[in-house]
């Protein structure tokens, strides 16, 4: 048996059930946006909420490529910072624990959060207009998204504050000259929300880079497709999303 299996049975036999199940998908999420490109080598970061009292959340274990991230290499802090549990000993990503410390701690119904710097995320980040209604995918976000100027790296806690300001009660945030976040009450949430602003990220660098004038649509048009939208994830649509997504990767489909 290889130490990695005897490593994650012994994580799995001294942690909750639910908090192995949260690692797992956690996991999980890692190794999907590697396969869709999401990644920035072993930079950014997603995290997912402990569930339980504690206010815990799980981490990637800074040095790891998003497909190296197993269950048990999962790090654990609470909001302060504080290590709790560390298996692979790397630590993390100060500036993943500054994002992603404001947005739990603000936000109890943000149990998932996730933030990437794809070329396209970047690219509509550093545009003056930011997210433009083109696309039905960009829909998903009229008037649903915020922005959050460029401060420097991430590393000093009192952006907290206005990283918060700026996400409200939103689920996705697009920093400015950085990249793209999203959140969600899951990680099926919170993955499903982050495929739709990538999406239309990627749509919309296509389109300008045509050079042909865009047709912005209306927003009574982009309204009406973001209820719809909003409908969908009532109903927890975003359930057969994932799904689908695991199956690819169970059978290396992806």
């Amino acid at each position: 048996m290889s130490t990695a299996i005897l490593t994650s049975t012994s994580l799995q036999q001294r942690v909750s059930d639910a908090e192995w199940q949260a690692r797992v998908k956690l996991s999980q999420a890692y190794v999907l946006a590697a396969k869709l490109r999401w990644t920035d080598h072993i930079y950014t970061h997603f995290s997912l909420r402990v569930p339980g009292d504690q206010p815990h959340f799980l981490i990637n274990a800074y040095g790891q490529t998003f497909d190296e991230i197993r269950p048990e290499t999962l790090v654990k802090i609470d909001i302060d910072g504080n290590i709790i549990d560390d298996p692979t000993g790397l630590g993390i990503n100060p500036a993943g624990f500054v994002i992603h410390s404001a947005i739990h701690r603000a936000r109890p119904d943000a149990h998932a959060v996730m933030h990437t710097h794809t070329a396209a995320g970047i690219g509509v980040s550093a545009q003056k207009q930011g997210l433009l209604m083109i696309s039905q995918h960009s829909t998903r976000f009229h008037q649903r998204v915020g922005y959050h100027d460029y401060e420097g790296i991430a590393l000093d806690l009192d952006e907290q504050q206005r990283i918060v300001a700026d996400l409200g009660s939103l689920n996705a945030l697009i920093l400015r000259n950085h990249g793209l976040l999203t959140s969600g009450g899951s990680i099926e949430e919170a993955f499903y929300n982050l495929y739709y602003l990538e999406r239309a990220c990627q749509a919309q660098l296509a389109a300008q880079s045509g050079g042909a004038e865009l047709l912005i649509l209306p927003d009574a048009v982009a309204e009406k497709a973001a209820q719809t939208f909003e409908n969908s994830i009532t109903n927890k649509k975003y359930l057969l999303h994932w799904d689908a997504y695991i199956r690819q990767l169970n059978r290396n489909a992806l």
